[in-house]
């Protein structure tokens, strides 16, 4: 058994040229393999370029290196951020312990690739309603605070505030930069999506990118990072700045604009605009209560050309008629009431004065009360000797009876 064959332990460990030595040996049997990733890092140094490669979908980077030889037979256009495949071979140099991967093709991933994948996410989140109508916010008419996502110092930047602020010279922008290529770019706004999203004052998010090729643009079709704009509760605006390509982040916006320059002039009002409005408006205001107005005086004077209203003493003038001929009735009436009144009272007058006992006694007739002041109507009750009081026609007498002659 050779020293390189010996197993390892504490009492006889392996040198570090045995361990890089078996290294090298395992990663030389793997071979050349055909990857697919994006170019992160693209360098060039002595003719020869050094770069990294990104998984698509993973956080996991390889480092790989393209000698001057095989670089003149890749195509010209190979830069940081294009999609590729290659065919390379892990490569693990022992006096350095760095491992790399010696690329000898290098392709662009075939656009029919591509647009199928983008295709096959596109179906599935539509199958899950991420693109429908009824879950787009409607834009705020003047938002407080307007959130941007875009790269730093960028034109898209510069766009969006310029005609932002010509528009509506008081709008306030709350800006987060990040990457909008490269391996960073899906995850930075990704992160500040949801950073304005989360903030409480910003009412309104812009993206913002100044266009670019297909394969720049396909960081705005990155599922996780169109799974947080649909997922956000602040209306999201798209301005990648593109017109034939259409990335999934259009498709769950709230709003596309076609640029930077559109989502500016979409997302606030034009002052100069909303101020000829405000004119307009009251200038129709002042032609509606002026009509309102004369309409009202109209009926006005119709009302005052009124007979009752034009000449004053006629209305005083028939009522005086009227109650002239009213209290003519009411006396009329009054004096046949007091004359029948009369007539009834004379003719009770005669009834009482017939039935009274002084007429009775007018006739020549007396009236015998006995001592206790009862009238006398049976001679048994006025026995001899008895008082009597006759009250006469005028005046009484006093008399005694007699004896009773049978």
């Amino acid at each position: 058994m050779t020293i390189v064959d010996a197993p390892s332990t504490i009492d006889e460990p392996w040198a570090v040229a045995t361990l890089s030595t078996k290294i090298k040996g395992w990663i030389d049997r793997l071979g050349s393999v055909w990857v697919e990733g994006e170019i992160t890092q693209w360098g060039v140094s002595g003719g020869n370029v050094y770069g990294k490669l990104k998984d698509l979908d993973q956080d996991a980077t390889v480092g790989f290196t393209v000698w001057s030889s095989v670089k003149a037979k890749l195509p010209d256009d190979l830069k940081q951020g294009d999609r590729v495949v290659a065919l390379v071979k892990p490569n693990y140099w022992v006096k350095g312990g760095t491992l790399t991967m010696q690329v000898f093709e290098m392709r662009h991933v075939g656009l029919g690739d591509l647009l199928e994948r983008l295709e096959r996410l596109r179906a599935l989140l539509k199958s899950e309603g991420l693109f429908d109508l009824d879950r787009k916010k409607k834009l705020p008419f003047l938002p407080a605070v307007i959130g941007l996502v875009t790269g730093k110092d960028s034109d898209a930047e510069k766009d969006v505030l310029r005609n932002a602020q010509l528009r509506w010279p008081a709008v306030v922008f709350r800006v987060v930069h990040a990457a909008v290529q490269g391996d960073r770019a899906a995850a930075e706004v990704t992160a500040a999506i949801q950073r304005l999203d989360a903030d409480p004052e910003v009412e309104v998010i812009i993206v913002a990118r100044g266009g670019g090729d297909f394969q720049n643009l396909l960081v705005f079709s990155d599922e996780a990072l169109v799974r947080a704009a649909a997922a956000a509760r602040t209306p999201l605006i798209s301005a990648i700045g593109h017109e034939a390509d259409r990335p999934l982040l259009d498709d769950v916006a709230d709003l596309r604009a076609s640029t930077p320059t559109d989502a500016a002039k979409r997302v606030v009002p034009d002052v100069a605009d909303e101020l000829n409005n405000v004119k307009q408006a009251r200038a129709r205001i002042g032609m509606r209560l002026t009509s309102m107005l004369r309409v009202e005086v109209d009926r006005l004077e119709a009302v005052r050309s009124r007979p009752a209203l034009a000449t004053s003493n006629w209305l005083v003038d028939s009522r005086a008629e009227e109650l002239g001929r009213y209290v003519q009735r009411s006396r009329e009436l009054a004096d046949r009431v007091v004359d029948r009144a009369g007539q009834q009272l004379a003719e009770q007058v005669g009834h009482l004065r017939a039935l009274s006992p002084q007429r009775t006694l007018d006739r020549g007739y007396a009236i015998a009360q006995l001592p206790g002041g009862a009238a006398l109507r049976d001679a048994a009750d006025a026995p001899p000797g008895t008082e009597l009081l006759l009250t006469l026609a005028k005046g009484t007498v006093r008399a005694t009876t007699g004896k009773v002659e049978s």
